[in-house]
């Protein structure tokens, strides 16, 4: 799983933009498109992604857990 292309997916799903984002995060557009290309991120990162986005990304990882481990 690439956490990056997962956030991508799921803003560009909302109908919502990098700028929207990015005043969100209090950082600029290119810290997006950043968190974009990665495979991985701080989990805190990923906390407020989350809760701005009102998607709970860490699900993703249980699902790629459950998947790993044939449960």
């Amino acid at each position: 799983m690439h956490i990056g292309e997962q956030i991508k997916k799921e803003l560009k799903q909302q109908e919502r933009t990098v700028v929207w984002l990015s005043r969100k995060l209090n950082c600029n557009r290119q810290n997006i498109y950043d968190i974009f290309r990665r495979s991985t991120i701080d989990t805190e990162l990923l906390l407020r992604i989350s809760l701005i986005l009102h998607f709970n990304f860490f699900t993703l990882y249980d699902d790629e857990y459950l998947l790993r481990n044939n449960l």
